[in-house]
Formats: structure tokens, sequence, C-alpha cells
């Protein structure tokens, strides 16, 4: 069980303390049966199964169920707690985003008020945000090391950039181009204006991070052309087809070795769309890929968090959910107190997606995250064929995970490269060229 928080695979779980002297004495039915050998007990897989029955309940509209199963979690839940209360409370807030459209007026728990929120960071909190875990950089890591290799002796390299950290990849790559023994080529990095409005949010504008990067790069004699692609104002989805319906809008040129960079960025593209017209939409998934696959790229890279929380159904969407993001609020336990803002901030961040994974449908809901096995089939699908990872990346990515606590290590998975937390799977990292790519 994946769900067992606060301990190691090997070790028992910690359990939930809970603050009410007598937290079942809600009706009895099929919530005292869920509850069944639980008592006393309120470890991962007691949690699991509270909240399985919850989202069975929404979905049947029996909004007696949902408050009395509510109020069980809202007496487990603390926000200052361990690992399980931590995040049954974001658990619990999402619940009520979503209850609240069948009950209304009874939807009043402390367990979820007063939780901290995602706020826009400076650049220097966003680094020190990155830095915090390697659950970042590990996928800007292998992605470079990839780059970098295909790159080698190339004089003109054009990055273009679909991510949601806001560049903070490229000054790793800038550094390590400028210490190349034929010299650094010139560099050109191009983004999309469209951004999925997710944490991390930032308080400086992407020509501002541009400015920023130019200006590193010409610490390190690499010359760094940065480029914004404008977007028409709308949704997210209509202005990233908007930024790629014309390939002449990146400014592509023959002579330059083309890099797509995509970091958690296909898990805010839906399966499809309706575009309103012929073709494949350009703002799905498939038609997304299909119009990198069009220009041609020498190297595509593809890092994102290795679960599936993209089920149509609830049931399926709460389980998987906890039984993946208990690792980030596991990890954070090793070395942050429980009252640390940067923790709590981290946390909200984690939050925020919980709540959209289980309080919202369509539209609304922008997390759409797919496992690593299923993106290798849709590359494959798209015409890509996967590029193994080289030895040196391998070792960088060995020396960053060194960094950081002992539970964190990688492991190759297919044509992955994974990051795990006490051997469960976290993200993975994958690099692709074209079918019948010619270097």
């Amino acid at each position: 069980m994946k769900a067992e928080l606060g301990g190691s695979s090997t070790t028992t779980p910690n359990h939930a303390s809970v603050p009410d002297s007598n937290p079942f004495a809600a009706p009895h039915g099929p919530l005292s049966g869920a509850l069944m050998g639980c008592l006393g007990s309120l470890d991962g897989a007691c949690i699991e199964k509270l909240l399985l029955l919850c989202a069975t309940a929404l979905e049947a509209n029996d909004a007696t169920m949902v408050q009395q199963v509510m109020w069980v979690l809202n007496n487990i839940a603390s926000s200052h707690g361990d690992p399980n209360q931590r995040l049954t409370s974001w658990f619990l807030r999402a619940l009520i985003t979503r209850a609240s459209r069948l009950c209304p007026t009874a939807m009043s728990f402390a367990a979820a008020t007063g939780l901290t929120r995602a706020r826009p960071l400076t650049v220097t909190e966003l680094v020190a945000y990155i830095d915090l875990t390697p659950w970042h950089r590990f996928g800007f890591t292998a992605s470079n090391g990839a780059i970098l290799k295909m790159v080698e002796g190339r004089q003109k390299v054009h990055v273009l950039d679909f991510g949601v950290y806001y560049c903070m990849q490229w000054p790793t790559l800038i550094d390590a181009l400028a210490k190349r023994p034929e010299g650094p080529p010139l560099l050109r990095i191009t983004v999309p204006s469209a951004r999925p409005p997710v944490p991390p949010y930032l308080n400086v504008s992407t020509e501002e991070i541009g400015v920023r990067l130019a200006n590193f790069a010409k610490s390190r004699d690499v010359q760094l052309e940065f480029h914004v692609i404008k977007a028409n104002p709308s949704s997210f989805h209509h202005q990233l087809a908007s930024c790629l319906l014309d390939p002449s809008s990146l400014g592509l040129r023959e002579d330059e070795a083309l890099v797509v960079n995509c970091q958690s960025w296909l898990r805010y593209l839906p399966e499809e769309t309706d575009g309103g017209g012929q073709g494949q939409d350009l703002s799905s998934k498939d038609g997304f890929l299909e119009l990198i696959h069009s220009l041609n790229p020498c190297i595509v890279t593809v890092a994102d968090e290795d679960a599936d929380l993209d089920s149509a159904r609830l049931t399926s969407r709460i389980i998987s959910c906890f039984n993946y993001l208990w690792i980030p609020f596991d990890a954070l336990e090793t070395f942050l107190p429980k009252d640390s803002p940067r923790r709590m901030e981290y946390e909200a961040d984690i939050g925020e997606k919980i709540e959209n994974v289980i309080g919202f449908e369509g539209a609304q809901r922008m997390e759409r995250l797919e496992t690593g096995g299923r993106l290798n089939q849709r590359m494959a699908r798209a015409g890509f064929e996967s590029v193994p990872f080289s030895e040196e990346t391998m070792r960088e990515v060995k020396i960053l995970l060194d960094e950081h606590a002992s539970g964190w290590g990688m492991k190759r998975e297919e044509e992955m490269l994974v990051l795990t937390w006490k051997g469960h799977n976290s993200v993975f990292a994958t690099a692709w060229v074209p079918g019948g790519f010619d270097e």
C-alpha cells in the first residue's frame, strides 16, 4: 500500500492522532463499516477507505453520507500535524469544494480553513522553492544532459521551451554550454506567453525573466536571444493554440538545432478538445505532439510526475491522488519543522493540485496527469523514438540526489529515468527524436 504515510516502505507507518475523543460517534451504516478495525490506528489505509466512501457518496449525490464522512475526516486532519493529517486537510478542502455544489449550507469544517494558500514568489524565493527537493531539478538535470549531448558541435541552438517553472532550468544549461571545448553556441530560447494558471506563481513577467536570463548568459560569455510568443487573451488552451497555429511565429531557422523541452506541461492539455474545425486540435495532447513532430526537432525532452490523475471516475482520481501525493508530504517531514512557513507554502501548491483534481470537472479541471508509461505510448504513436540517457547524465543526477535526503533514488524503467522516494516512483524524465531523424 503506497499510502503508508510517515514511514518507509519497510516500516510501520505513523498513525494520525485524533483531536476528538470520540470521532466515531457518527451514525451507523456504511460509515461504521468502513471504519471497522480503524479505531485507534488511523493510518493511510483507513484514511483511504474514508476518502473512497466519500467519493462514492458524492457520485451518488448522498449528501448525508458525504457530511458524515467529512466530519470524521475533519477530526483526523490537521495542517500542522504529521504527513497523514496534513495531507488529509487538503483532501478535506478539495472535497468541500466539490460537495458545496451538493449541500452548500453544511460545508464548514475547521481543519480545512486557515490553510496556507499559494502566493506569487520573488525570483529568489522561486529558486529556493526549486532547490527545496529534487522534485523539479531531477527533470531539469536529466533533460539538460540529453540536450547537451544532442547539440554537441552545433553552433546555433534554438530551445522551444514549454514549461511551468519560468525558465529556471536554463541557467545550468547555459553554464554547461559556456564550458564546451568548442565554445558556446549562439543560443535562442522561445517561450509561449500562454501558461496554465497553476503554482508556482511569480511576481515578475516572462519578459523580465528573459532579461535576467540574458544578463546571466552574458556573464558566461554566451550570446542569448530570448523571445516570447504572444497569444490572444483567452483560456490557456486557446492561448496555446493561438501561439502554435502559425509555426512561422516560432522564428525557426534551418541552420539551428531545434530543441523542444516540455517540463510538467502535457498534463495541462486535454485528451481532446472541440477545435470547431478540420484536423487535430493543437491544444490537445496528441495535436500538440503532432505539431512538435512536424517541426523536426533534434530532440524533445519530457519530464513530469509519474501518476495517473486523469480518470473520468472521481473514486479512481481520489485514490490515485492519495496514493501518489503522500510522497512530497512525507519527504518534507524529513527535514522541515511542522510549523515551517516554507513547508506550508510548498504544501499549499500541492494542495491546489489536489483541489483541482478532486473538486472540478470539465474545462475547470486543469490537472490531467498521466503516467510515464502512458506518455511513452503517446510519444510512439506520434512518431517519436526514445533516446537513452548517457552515463554522464546519470552521474549528474546522482550528484543532485546526494545533496538531498537518503530516501531519494533513481532507476531506469523502459525509456525513462525515474526519480523515486523510498522506492516509489515520483517523477520521470524522457528524451525523444522524430522517427527516422538523421543526426
